[in-house]
């Protein structure tokens, strides 16, 4: 079943336009946070995906272990070697509060691992995040580190999660979805229990929902001009069947996770009134990035096999989401904002 057309019009309008009228950055400045000694290609995948998505500027927070790694792989990346194993607390933070004031949404994930050291800077840079009133984005191992402590995120309307379906089966008795609940029923269920957070459940269909019908979402941590955002009532599933690759290559949902990145700094641009009219609700934004954002992965995806076929490896879909998007939105496709 496709994706209602007033749902792609929505998407649409959070499109930067291709007008020569912005300047740098108002087309999306993303931050991924992850790398460290044995992962470099998948903050690489996230990071690169939103550069060829649209996005202006592309950061990759990471320890020095993968810093060299990820700067040969493109300069186009702005690296930020900060995550060091021995450094103060206070040192990270304030280096973290200092970038984060230049980006537009973090993705939180990719490449991370379970190093002690490397979970405690991704929950304090959630937490620097969120105070912020920042979208985000938490995949792969960010999704156990909350799993374990939901507080992490829970009642953040801001945040969307992007389980697999191992993640997923996890994440949903970790917080108390069991079962006996419908499969189709469970992003649903999970996205209401952690108090109205997007659930993006990849799958042989990809699953996004929201729910903000139970608990109070939590307003303390969040500093949005709009608290009403927050406590809006929002109950909506939308099923992605568009055709993906028949490999599932291992960094596909790296990629994904930067362009559900990349929708929700357009979001944000969009919010703060850079393309003009503002009639999409900020708390529909999580909910269509990753729409969007799951759409043009799964098309990329599918060019991407249809060219090397069993061979296919992630590297092969980056030079496809440009086409990708192109096939998703429009070939012509210019962005719907006036200025």
């Amino acid at each position: 079943m496709p994706v209602p057309r007033p749902v792609l019009e929505q998407i649409k309008q959070l499109i930067p336009p291709l007008n020569g009228k912005l300047h740098k950055g108002q087309s999306g400045r993303v931050g991924v946070l992850g790398g460290a000694l044995d992962y470099t290609g998948a903050p690489y995948f996230a990071a690169m995906s939103a550069l060829r998505v649209g996005a202006d500027l592309s950061h990759v927070i990471c320890s020095p272990t993968a810093s060299d790694a990820i700067k040969s792989y493109s300069p186009d990346l702005i690296v930020h070697p900060i995550l060091i194993e021995n450094a103060p607390k206070d040192q990270v933070q304030s280096q973290l509060q200092s970038l984060f004031s230049r980006l537009h949404v973090l993705v939180i994930g990719p490449g991370l691992g379970r190093e002690p050291y490397m979970q405690a800077f991704a929950k304090l840079a959630l937490g620097v995040a969120r105070s912020n009133g920042m979208f985000i984005v938490l995949d792969a191992d960010a999704i156990w580190l909350v799993g374990k402590d939901l507080s992490l995120i829970k009642g953040y309307r801001r945040a969307v999660v992007t389980p697999n379906v191992v993640e997923f089966k996890r994440f949903s008795e970790q917080v108390g979805v069991g079962s006996d609940v419908p499969p189709d029923q469970r992003a649903e269920m999970v996205s209401r229990k952690l108090g109205g957070v997007t659930v993006l459940e990849k799958g042989a269909s990809d699953i996004i929902a929201v729910d903000t019908t139970g608990e109070e979402a939590s307003l303390s941590e969040s500093k949005l001009d709009d608290v009403d955002v927050q406590k809006e009532a929002v109950k909506e599933v939308q099923a992605v069947d568009v055709e993906g690759g028949l490999k599932r290559c291992g960094g596909q949902g790296d990629i994904l996770s930067g362009l559900v990145g990349t929708f929700l700094a357009w979001g944000k641009c969009y919010e703060t009134g850079a393309y003009g009219d503002n009639s999409v609700a900020t708390s529909r934004m999580p909910l269509l990035a990753a729409i969007g954002g799951s759409m043009v992965t799964r098309t990329a995806s599918r060019r991407a096999f249809a060219k090397e076929g069993r061979s296919v490896v992630t590297q092969d879909m980056i030079p496809e989401i440009g086409r990708a998007f192109g096939e998703v939105f429009g070939d012509d496709f210019q962005g719907q904002g006036k200025l």
